[in-house]
């Protein structure tokens, strides 16, 4: 269990140093408090370190849980939506929180008081303490799903797995006699699957809310339904592409896709239908440039795909036999009456070969349009690698 905790840490830990966001430095902290609390009712500390057995130890399995419990309650309900979403949730996540998070602090002072034999009342009530936000938590969750939120139902198992996780810990801290390695394994297994179903819909719906805010963003330069540059974005990257190409003493190929008939199914399934084209045609187009070449929207029935060459590239032909092999097969839309109907894309490709030092991005984007255009009715693969066989330099 203390490995598992420990690995999470770390994956939590590095998520807030790469996103560098509150929701994940939100999500860091929710593991290690209640990690931490975790293990400490897990008796593994004191059966380590003798010597820890004190009354400060006694303290922080008083006090640890019920803050942990809070402060999970509280991003619970930030997770849900907050109060756009439903007030009521969150004004009990939050009002909950405080309550849980007062008992905490009136433990922490009684247990900080009371003798040594009389602890065992004070874990008890510890325990009492730390099940108000797991009830709190089941009622929010539960609403949230009757309400439509699609992850909502996985956070309520993920919350029966901490409600079997905090009754199995205390019991553990409480030293109840007739309870073996069966109930501390259940109990450990709960622990495990609750953080890792946890921290998995906290970081589902955390990449889910900054895709939804890059998304309103509408970045400049960028076309939202496919997130491909364009415009003068696609310029000014072809013309580094060039730049560095050129440093290196290599060739630059420009492949144009020219797809002709991306608006044939508007007036029969209606409008948007091309967005789900573009985005199914810019998803082949990435996967055939692969990881290093250039892949851009010229407009949106042209897409532009800029590859380097150098003796360690594997050969050109190849990216464009597979283009050609594999964007032109039929693809599943659907209309706004969840009716599918097949499209199959008519595309013409152009390749242009160009000496990078000597090359202006918008010259070869037009000749390469030009010779796509030429090729959308005749698609002979033949006449493109004539196209390939004499390099084109462009001024």
């Amino acid at each position: 269990m203390l490995g598992s905790l420990l690995t999470l840490a770390g994956l939590a830990l590095s998520d807030a140093l790469i996103s560098r966001t509150g929701a994940a430095v939100r999500n860091l902290a929710f593991v290690l408090l209640a990690g931490a609390s975790s293990v400490l009712m897990s008796g593994l500390p004191e059966a380590l370190f003798p010597g820890m057995a004190g009354r400060g130890l006694l303290v922080a399995k008083a006090t640890v849980g019920s803050l942990s419990g809070a402060m999970a309650l509280y991003f619970l309900g930030n997770w849900l939506g907050g109060v756009r979403e439903d007030a009521r949730v969150y004004q009990l996540t939050v009002w909950g929180a405080a309550a849980v998070a007062l008992a905490a602090v009136v433990l922490g002072a009684v247990a900080s008081q009371v003798a040594l034999d009389h602890y065992q009342a004070v874990l008890l009530g510890a325990a009492i303490v730390n099940m108000v936000p797991v009830l709190m938590a089941v009622i929010a969750v539960r609403r949230a799903a009757q309400r439509g939120d699609p992850l909502a139902q996985w956070m309520l198992v993920a919350v029966a797995c901490l409600a079997v996780m905090v009754s199995g810990l205390y019991l553990k801290g409480l030293g109840l006699p007739g309870l073996g390695l069966a109930a501390w394994l259940i109990t450990a297994l709960a622990t495990v699957a609750f953080f890792l179903l946890a921290c998995g819909l906290v970081l589902l719906r955390n990449h889910q809310n900054r895709q939804l805010a890059r998304l309103s963003r509408l970045e400049t330069g960028v076309e939202p339904a496919t997130g491909l540059a364009t415009g003068g974005t696609l310029l000014s990257k072809m013309e580094h592409v060039f730049w560095r190409t050129a440093r290196q003493q290599g060739e630059c190929t420009v492949i144009c896709l020219y797809l002709s008939n991306l608006y044939e199914l508007s007036d029969t399934l209606g409008p948007g239908v091309e967005h789900q084209i573009l985005k199914t045609m810019a998803a082949r187009v990435r996967r055939g440039a692969g990881f290093r070449g250039l892949v851009g929207l010229y407009h949106p029935r042209c897409f532009v795909v800029v590859v380097s060459a150098d003796r360690h590239n594997p050969p050109l032909q190849e990216t464009l036999d597979w283009l050609r092999s594999n964007t032109d097969k039929p693809l599943s839309v659907q209309n706004s009456r969840k009716g599918y109907a097949l499209f199959k894309p008519l595309l013409g490709v152009g390749v242009v070969r160009v000496d990078p030092a000597n090359a202006l991005a918008m010259d070869v984007l037009n000749e390469a349009e030009r010779r796509a255009l030429a090729l959308v009715h005749t698609p002979d693969i033949e006449t493109e690698r004539a196209g390939l066989s004499s390099p084109t330099l462009l001024d």
